[in-house]
């Protein structure tokens, strides 16, 4: 059955390989064996269940929690050449009832439903005259009260598992706490179910916050950057929905506002409208997303804070599905944090501290001075294993100078361990500032000796300081309570042992980290050909009523660009092109292609697949491949070596600007390079060089817009690339 699953693999979904943990998922579901799949947004999740569903003989029936994401996963799955079903209220009744026929004549390999629709009698007699063999339910955090989308209806999905006990059972969704994924386990009685666990890392998302300043202003400059591409904006009430839309929609951008304040009838139209990109733009609020499962989202925008670090991860979550660069921005206010902490305070005792908590975790990741990725993952209990990830703020920006703050540390670490370690850090401020709050005299706290001790800073330094203690280690923090505890290396701190830096002042501002320009991918693929496909495409899928991305998504497009394929062989190597696929599409697509390579005189490139993995371990040594170096080093060593920028163009058949990225790039990675050489390239004289890199002093080398802007863009981008270059080597350099 495994090498029916690769054959599937590559001729019904058009993919040479399995992605991290398929394969042994996969496995698993095909001995009848249940499991716990937590993959990240865009990590492969469907394939899990829709492979096994395609080799078992019976029914599989997929329970996800939106109409619109079963719409969209049987779209594609149809398209790919696999009967698949939904039934649910939504349908024409005609279109129904012919689906009600292909899983009673049991026709359909997979059939989706709503949980409410599962559990309703009619239907589990109708299931109960078929051979159910798998039991998938999508988003499966909706089960655990302790997830931040708790639903009743997916509560009673245990009931479902004794009506058809032969099936095995996969449960799947992207965001879940270890706490979450044992309640998964325990009310789905999985008990000997396998977990498998995926990096939280979505490593093409590029994260950044920025200080919340005329928000308007700074949501219509940055998406100007994303012209004539998919993106989302979060707000988080319906009137700044409303307000944002009409601002966008006066600046010229093509955008619809989603909200529960609209009608049925005018939500569906414009989800729909976005979907099949008739629409680039969606502003809405958190009602909008969780069934949306569009690839090529190039941008979410958090315009409000989010209420989460849960929300937060599965709003960025919608972006780069199709594995393509995405850009992930959080506009940041303390006025935004006093909103929520509002909220908060209307709920129950019990909910205010479990909201408290959970906020905290989402305030540590939006101050944090680390790489963001070191919070994120942490909060899902996953170490992220760099300090640096290259795709985010901080990672890119200048470290700022940090300080002793040991005593500090001592003071607050005192506190905690004179109240008795069952406070969490808001009293513990309270007790250092002297605060006469109710809490502070309630507990004889205003007697502690370290009662008053912290007046030197304010209540918000404190609380960054506070946050800046946890990242360090220096306490951990109940997650059902919130009490601080101090670890070994707090014990180290306050007993002098140990000394610690960080920041002491608040943070007005934190590093703006645009790129220049938007790139879809590492690939070098031709611009022009891209939107000519895009444009073939959208009309393919107008025809046939349904989103570009089923007919193929952006980054098989991406690959058309870069490779020209004009033989039925070489298409089939693009990414997600599978059999059923290309005999649909392949003619017209590799025409476009064929006209365009005609009149520009390109040439097909033959696109280098890798190998397949065998089906079982070869128990005889290989021998070991040759290493390939990456391009970047293979680029720097031949400029080191003497060949010119143009000789390096030719060799790879790249553009200019793509060989100066990867000289960049191995710059970066610590090889040294001739700045002299890289000058010669310039064609600016002395006066505007010396001005291209005053620039480059004030603005900084790590990107070019701000240094075009300090040049009131009379140097082109171009030459300022070059130029990027030179300043990187010098300042680098011995």
């Amino acid at each position: 059955m495994i090498g029916q699953a690769r054959t599937i693999l590559k001729n019904v979904f058009g993919y040479d390989e399995f992605r991290p943990l398929q394969f042994e998922i996969i496995q698993h579901i095909l001995s009848k064996k249940d499991a716990l799949v937590v993959m990240p947004t865009g990590g492969g999740k469907s394939l899990c269940y829709q492979i096994p569903a395609m080799i078992f003989g019976g029914l599989t029936v997929v329970v996800s929690p939106l109409i619109s994401l079963m719409k969209d996963q049987v779209e594609q799955m149809v398209q790919s050449g696999v009967a698949a079903a939904v039934l649910n209220s939504a349908l024409p009744t005609d279109e129904y009832r012919q689906n009600l026929q292909l899983v009673k004549r049991k026709k359909a390999r997979m059939l989706y439903l709503a949980p409410e629709a599962l559990l309703k009698n009619s239907m589990l007699e109708l299931l109960s005259a078929v051979d159910i063999e798998c039991l998938a339910i999508d988003e499966a955090h909706c089960i655990s009260q302790w997830g931040h989308d708790f639903r009743p209806e997916y509560r009673r999905l245990a009931e479902v598992r004794d009506h058809f006990p032969g099936a095995v059972c996969v449960a799947l969704t992207a965001t879940a706490t270890p706490r979450v994924r044992a309640d998964i386990k325990a009310s789905l009685h999985m008990n000997r179910g396998r977990e498998f666990l995926a990096s939280f890392n979505r490593e093409n998302l590029y994260l950044e916050i920025l200080p919340k300043d005329n928000p308007a202003d700074q949501t219509v400059d940055f998406i100007r950057q994303f012209p004539d591409q998919s993106g989302i904006i979060y707000c988080y009430s319906r009137k700044q929905v409303e307000d944002l839309n009409a601002i966008l929609e006066t600046e010229g951008f093509s955008v619809r506002p989603y909200h529960a304040g609209l009608s049925d009838h005018d939500r569906h139209r414009n989800q729909e409208a976005f979907i099949r990109d008739d629409v680039q733009i969606i502003v809405a609020t958190i009602a909008f997303g969780m069934g949306i499962d569009k690839p090529n989202v190039r941008f979410v925008v958090h315009f409000d804070l989010p209420k989460n670090i849960e929300s937060y991860y599965q709003e960025i979550g919608r972006a780069g599905r199709d594995g393509l660069r995405s850009h992930c921005l959080l506009l940041f206010s303390y006025a935004d944090v006093q909103k929520i902490k509002y909220f908060i305070d209307q709920k129950d005792t019990h909910e205010k501290r479990v909201a408290h908590i959970h906020l905290n975790a989402l305030l540590r990741y939006a101050e944090t001075e680390v790489c963001r990725r070191i919070p994120l993952l942490n909060y899902f209990g996953e170490e992220h294993a760099v300090d640096t990830c290259s795709m985010c703020d901080n990672c890119l920006a200048e470290k700022k100078e940090k300080v002793d703050i040991s005593v500090a540390a001592q003071k607050f670490l005192s506190c905690v361990k004179r109240s008795g370690e069952m406070f969490g850090s808001v009293h513990i401020i309270d007790v250092l500032r002297g605060s006469k709050a109710k809490k502070v005299m309630q507990f004889g706290h205003h007697q502690l000796s370290t009662y008053g001790i912290g007046q030197d800073y304010s209540k918000k330094q404190w609380q960054q300081l506070s946050r800046q203690f946890l990242h360090q280690g220096l306490v951990i923090q109940d997650m059902d309570y919130g009490s601080l505890q101090l670890t070994a290396k707090g014990w180290d701190v306050l007993k002098g042992k140990l000394k610690i830096r960080g920041q002491l002042e608040l943070k007005d501002s934190m590093a703006p980290a645009a790129a220049e320009t938007v790139k879809l991918a590492d690939l070098d693929y031709d611009r022009e050909l891209f939107e000519i496909l895009r444009q073939t495409r959208k009309q393919l899928a107008d025809d046939a009523r349904v989103p570009p991305f089923v007919i193929f998504a952006d980054k098989t497009l991406v690959e058309m660009a870069a490779f020209f394929p004009q033989s039925h062989e070489n298409f089939l190597d693009m990414h997600g092109i599978g059999q059923v696929k290309a005999e649909k599409y392949g003619d017209l697509f590799m025409q476009v292609i064929g006209s365009y390579c005609r009149e520009k005189q390109i040439q097909e490139r033959p696109r280098k697949k890798p190998p397949a993995l065998p089906v079982q371990p070869d128990p005889t040594p290989a021998t070991p491949a040759k290493e390939v170096k990456p391009r970047f080093i293979s680029v720097g060593e031949m400029f080191d070596a003497g060949r010119s920028l143009g000789e390096i163009m030719d060799t790879f058949g790249i553009k200019q600007t793509t060989v100066i990225d990867h000289l960049v790039r191995y710059v970066r990675e610590g090889f040294a390079l001739s700045g002299d050489k890289i000058l010669q390239a310039s064609s600016l004289p002395d006066h505007q060089l010396e001005r291209v890199i005053e620039a480059f002093d004030q603005c900084g080398n790590e990107y070019l817009k701000p240094a075009f802007d300090f040049l009131d863009g009379t140097v082109h981008y171009d030459e300022l690339a070059i130029l990027r270059l030179y300043h990187l080597i010098k300042k680098n350099g011995p």
